[in-house]
């Protein structure tokens, strides 16, 4: 289990890695791989020592943490590149500002004097007086004082630069470090394009998505079977009892397609270009890597941008609710025992988590008591890795779900701020149930800078402002451990 683990961690990590920091340093990746990964592997060393009985110091991990995250930004400032006119990073205008990354590394024209006038003529002085203009490789940004309100601003000025440059700029509207905020012009990338059918398909790949589909299915299906008991000697004899994998199978897959199908019809209802869901199948640890879908073009507002985001994390989480408690009422009641964590479902205390606690009381009843554990059953394993997947993606962080949801609520410079203690928090909380330490390391992999919105200052009303602080009371109550006082109030 020790292996796979750090199997998956390692190649998750090198990933995330290559794919956030490679292009912004020539530090080489395997070392900075390297040294994420010493605190695992210093902790993997010491329970292969010592055994689970004896739990690591809690110093060994805070330190290791420490001299390993100081290290790794050493090492990334050292090789870091310099971003020059023609290869600028797609990171600020200013200070923690983004341009969208819809805009291409291509060089704006520079406006001509007649044509600055027209750029001008765009901002009415009752909507928005422009103060001064500033001209980068990438854009062209406009400063002023806001007459209206932002929503009714940026419509119209959107109309003012669509009729007098057509479809050659995006306009983003953001806050400005001096809270007061800008507008900014980019360049278009489908500028002069005709996304015609053959694009769409193109987009889409329906083909591909099924192939990735079906392939999962086997895979998850095969590691199914080994759950349900299923030795590999009977597997390669009778290929029939694959059909005791397929619940398992089914309710993971389930569970990770609806969560993605509810970004992807969301995005189609804001008119936003986005892929089909695709699956990551691999041959071992739970069958798939999950899914994903990648959108095409800007996200046109904050309350877009909050529909978007808890769309998967609630329809993920309305399929796992149901599947968990069937899955738990079918499991079976063991001893505790030192076999006994949260990774382990054949002796899974569900203290470990406030709602699977309250649902294994739910489900189980008396039958649950204080000195037991729980056998899961195939479905209730898909159940719980469906709790696991809802609160990684309702973290406050960056471009996760839950970044993009409190990105929404309170604006990027906040949501900057919100991420950075939930960083912290987790990092505390691995203190107290290690598990979660893999989980702070992830985190603090994923920048904490989230993608703007193209009117990124309209706030959202009430009702999405309540839905969201509910969706951070659920990522609460799934990763902190039930408290003594209401374990003792259900007895378990």
């Amino acid at each position: 289990m020790t292996f796979w683990f750090l199997l998956l961690l390692g190649l998750a990590t090198y990933l995330m890695v290559q794919r956030v920091v490679a292009h912004s340093t020539q530090t080489p990746v395997w070392l900075l791989w390297l040294v994420l990964m010493t605190p695992a592997f210093l902790l993997s060393g010491w329970t292969l020592l010592y055994g689970a009985k004896q739990p690591p110091p809690p110093s060994l991990i805070l330190w290791s943490s420490i001299i390993c995250i100081l290290l790794y930004w050493l090492l990334f400032q050292w090789g870091r590149r310099t971003p020059t006119d023609k290869q600028t990073e797609p990171q600020a205008i200013e200070s923690q500002s983004v341009i969208h990354p819809t805009a291409e590394p291509v060089k704006v024209r520079p406006i001509e004097p007649t044509e600055e006038t027209q750029l001008r003529n765009c901002f009415p002085w009752s909507t928005y007086y422009v103060q001064n203009i500033e001209y980068r490789p990438q854009a062209v940004i406009c400063r002023g004082q806001l007459r209206t309100t932002p929503n009714q601003a940026y419509q119209q000025i959107k109309s003012n630069i669509e009729a007098q440059f057509g479809d050659r700029f995006l306009l983003i509207f953001q806050e400005g470090v001096n809270s007061k905020p800008f507008f900014v012009l980019v360049p278009n990338p489908q500028a002069a394009k005709q996304i015609n059918a053959s694009n769409q398909e193109q987009l889409t790949r329906p083909g591909l998505a099924l192939l990735l589909l079906v392939a999962t299915l086997i895979t998850t299906t095969v590691v199914g079977t080994k759950l349900a008991g299923v030795e590999l000697k009977v597997l390669q004899s009778q290929p029939s009892v694959l059909l005791q994998g397929l619940p398992y199978a089914l309710g993971l897959m389930s569970i990770l397609g609806t969560h993605e199908l509810g970004h992807y019809l969301t995005a189609r209802y804001y008119k936003i270009r986005a892929t089909l869901p695709y699956f990551i199948p691999i041959p071992f640890f739970l069958g798939t890597f999950g899914a994903f879908i990648q959108m095409r073009s800007p996200i046109p507002n904050r309350k877009a941008l909050f529909d978007v985001s808890i769309a998967g994390p609630i329809a993920g989480f309305i399929v796992t609710l149901p599947l968990l408690i069937w899955g738990l009422a079918h499991s079976d009641v063991v001893a505790l025992s030192a076999k006994t964590g949260p990774l382990n479902p054949d002796a899974l205390n569900p203290k470990y988590s406030i709602l699977l606690a309250l649902l294994s009381k739910l489900a189980l009843g008396n039958l649950l008591t204080a000195t037991s554990a729980i056998d899961l059953h195939p479905v209730a394993i898909a159940g719980f890795l469906g709790l696991i997947v809802t609160a990684l993606n309702l973290m406050p962080v960056g471009q996760l779900d839950g970044g993009h949801i409190v990105h929404a609520i309170f604006g990027q410079r906040t949501a900057i701020a919100i991420g950075q203690m939930a960083r912290l928090l987790l990092l505390l909380l691995s203190f107290i149930q290690v598990e979660y330490f893999v989980w702070a390391i992830i985190l603090m992999l994923i920048p904490l800078i989230d993608e703007p919105a193209l009117n990124d200052v309209t706030e959202l009303d009430n009702k999405r402002d309540i839905l969201g602080l509910l969706s951070m009371a659920l990522l609460v109550i799934i990763v902190l451990p039930l408290p003594q006082a209401i374990a003792n109030l259900l007895q378990i």
